[in-house]
């Protein structure tokens, strides 16, 4: 797998090194010791999945506030995405900045998100299906997000939003260092 470097401190695109023969390919898609190698956070408690019937459809900018807060490796099994990444960590030099990038079945890329970060993502297919492997258990009470459209971050959509949940809608702007 390759590792790469993303705009936002911390961040990264996980890509698999194909072998291929005429079955098909094989390709790992996470290894502790190459994440460990480069100072990352490999513990993994928990495996999600987020099925999305439409294109169209947004879900975030979510984070879990400390003492939870998450690392994600989030994957498209399906259809198509546009992930977004937006570092909230006010001590990063990519503090308030975004990161988006297309994950998708065809092209299997991954993106390494660390504790800080909002995430969200919005479907480009119809039937797209996103996977997350978690360091952090869920938790309710910590649970938190930050409005997709928050004109503080400048969010480059690719394409208009027609599906959001009242949830997701409803979360405020962020407010400058507010603690995550």
């Amino acid at each position: 797998m390759k590792i790469i470097t993303t705009s936002l401190n911390g961040a990264f695109i996980i890509t698999p090194e194909r072998i291929n023969d005429e079955r098909g390919f094989f390709a790992r898609v996470f290894c502790r010791r190459e994440l460990e190698k480069i100072g990352l956070i490999p513990d993994v408690v928990q495996c999600n999945i987020s099925f999305n019937l439409k294109r169209g459809t947004l879900r975030g900018l979510h984070f879990q506030k400390s003492p939870y807060g998450e690392v994600k490796i989030i994957r498209c099994t399906s259809g198509a995405v546009f992930d977004v990444l937006v570092d909230l960590r006010s001590d990063s030099a990519t503090y308030l900045k975004w990161f988006g990038t297309t994950l998708s079945h065809d092209n299997r890329k991954m993106i390494y998100a660390p504790k800080g970060f909002a995430h969200g993502y919005l479907t480009l297919k119809d039937n797209s299906e996103v996977f997350y492997q978690v360091s952090e258990f869920y938790s309710p009470d910590h649970e938190a997000g930050v409005r997709w459209d928050d004109p503080l971050f400048k969010i480059s959509w690719p394409e208009p939003v027609s599906l959001i949940s009242k949830k997701d809608s409803s979360y405020p702007d962020y407010k400058i260092n507010e603690i995550v």
